[in-house]
């Protein structure tokens, strides 16, 4: 009973030295802690004042900007769409004026799509490459696009390597097959039909409940014929 008696003494002694030692070193440094703390306030500060004060009402104004330039993408009005009219911005300037703004990376993906409308495929490019996000539908789409592009200015190997990415970038029944399609025509169209028949295989596998899966039937028979 003694030792255990003993061994509880210790185990205070130990715990109270060790609170006399976190209260000298505080006690020590009180200075420096109170600097370090007060540092990360104020680090804090200018965070939540940045979002509130400067982030927030930039987006909002971005998103003001930006719905009226896809008024003018939705009428096919993409030279307006692009370059804004005289009252309101269009996507490039959206893109540059709101940079840090979730409406000013989303005017790089609308920029991109409205030069590949008008046929101006490098432009088109430049600004899908630009486009972030963490939507795997958009991002998907955007890498995409920039396959698009290419296929018109004859890169089908370059093309090629964008649809790969495409696809694989996302495994969902909407982006995955479309590419994985677009993938195999330029296979065909390349004369490497069994490269072709090995994606549309995938698509009838995989992504049958697809659009492209509902019909890529004929093709695999194209392919096989070949």
């Amino acid at each position: 009973m003694a030792k255990k008696n003993n061994k509880t003494e210790d185990q205070f002694a130990q715990v109270e030295g060790a609170l006399t030692k976190t209260e000298q070193f505080i006690e020590d440094n009180q200075d420096k802690l109170v600097k370090i703390v007060g540092a990360f306030v104020a680090v804090a500060c200018l965070f939540l004042g940045y979002q509130n004060f400067y982030l927030e009402p930039m987006e909002k104004e971005a998103q003001t900007e930006m719905f009226n330039a896809e008024i003018y993408f939705a009428k096919d009005s993409f030279n307006l769409a692009i370059n804004g009219d005289n009252q309101y911005l269009g996507f490039l300037d959206i893109a540059d004026d709101y940079s840090s703004t979730k409406a000013g990376k989303l005017a790089n993906y609308y920029a991109g799509l409205s030069y590949l409308y008008l046929k101006e495929y490098e432009s088109a490019i430049e600004y899908l490459e630009d486009f972030e996000s963490d939507d795997i539908i958009l991002s998907s789409l955007a890498i995409g696009c920039i396959g698009d592009a290419y296929m018109e200015l004859g890169e089908q190997d370059l093309a090629l390597d964008y649809f790969e990415d495409a696809a694989n970038n996302s495994d969902n029944d909407f982006t995955a097959p479309r590419f994985l399609m677009k993938q195999a025509t330029v296979h065909e169209l390349q004369e490497n039909y069994d490269a072709a028949l090995e994606l549309y295989n995938i698509i009838n596998d995989d992504y049958r409940s697809s659009r492209e899966g509902q019909n890529v039937a004929k093709y695999i028979a194209r392919a096989e014929n070949r």
